[in-house]
């Protein structure tokens, strides 16, 4: 979708949008990224319109409306034992299926399972994917309907806890009726970094794409057995500088493995929620992303990569 008609990246400075990137990863807090943003307001907008013009826009980006009658849709909750005891996420399927489909995890970024990630979702089962977007913030109260509220709340996760919520997401996907037992994740930011991590849990995964996140330990890559889209933006050395020896890891216990990082972009640049969207980057990001959980997920099953 177009960011057309709405501010772009390129309508601020970038040394604003550093500000606004420390401020979406906790950094520094709201008080300080209106601050520091004042010495670039122009007009009567001040910082904080600075601010609501960097904030997600959820319904102008918006791709498959909730009730779409081509698919089926809604909130599930299922065990997490070793984590909060109960998750809850969103499934969105296909209403009508001519055999049994692949799965996708959808892993959200720091806020929630906030609205876009909900669309991503539904994008995805459009794609013939039973896809699940499992909610962190659940065991909080869930994604509390206000970014900055979802943002303060969670560094309150235990986050060992966390992540096994969502290997028990994993699992609980890959055997839900209708699927074909094949597993991909997809996650963006925190959630490309929780993709890192699954690869790393999960042998039976074939396919992972983290979408600028961190790098897991590098004693854990040789335990990746999925093949992996590594989406990194151009413009993002708190993400980057892991790469060179994230890549090396890979390449040492031979994991089949792509980096995509466009020139021009930012962190966050899939999103096009946000000014940070690069049309034309994500498309082509979305169109490798299909083509790798078309090859691995599918039938017939792909062999494992080697490890």
């Amino acid at each position: 979708m177009s960011n057309r008609g709405r501010p772009r990246a390129s309508d601020f400075d970038p040394e604003l949008l550093r500000l606004f990137d420390q401020y979406v990863h906790g950094a520094i807090d709201r008080r300080g990224f209106l601050g520091g943003a004042a010495r670039f307001a122009v007009g009567g907008a001040g910082a904080a319109g600075l601010l609501a013009a960097l904030t997600p826009d959820f319904a102008a980006a918006r791709q498959v409306d909730p009730d779409d009658p081509r698919l089926r849709t809604g909130y599930r909750e299922y065990a997490s034992p070793k984590g909060y005891g109960r998750a809850r996420g969103y499934l969105a399927r296909p209403a009508k299926a001519g055999g049994a489909l692949p799965t996708v995890l959808v892993v959200h970024e720091n806020r929630g399972l906030n609205p876009h990630i909900e669309d991503v979702t539904r994008r995805l089962a459009l794609e013939d994917f039973i896809a699940f977007a499992p909610d962190a913030l659940f065991p909080l109260g869930g994604y509390p309907g206000d970014e900055d509220a979802a943002r303060a709340l969670f560094p309150q996760l235990d986050q060992a806890r966390t992540r096994e919520d969502f290997l028990a997401a994993a699992a609980w996907l890959q055997t839900i009726e209708g699927g074909n037992g094949r597993l991909g994740v997809v996650g963006f930011c925190y959630g490309g970094s929780m993709a890192n991590h699954l690869a790393t849990r999960l042998p039976g995964l074939a396919a992972a794409a983290p979408f600028y996140g961190s790098a897991p330990p590098l004693d854990e890559v040789p335990r990746i057995r999925a093949e992996l889209l590594v989406v990194l933006a151009a413009d993002d050395p708190r993400v980057n500088r892991g790469w060179p020896d994230y890549e090396a890891a890979l390449k040492s216990v031979g994991v089949r493995h792509e980096l995509f990082q466009p020139e021009g972009t930012l962190h966050g640049f899939n999103n096009d929620t946000t000014p940070r969207h690069h049309e034309v980057a994500a498309a082509q990001a979305w169109t490798k992303l299909l083509a790798l959980f078309e090859r691995r997920l599918r039938d017939p099953a792909p062999t494992a990569s080697p490890a």
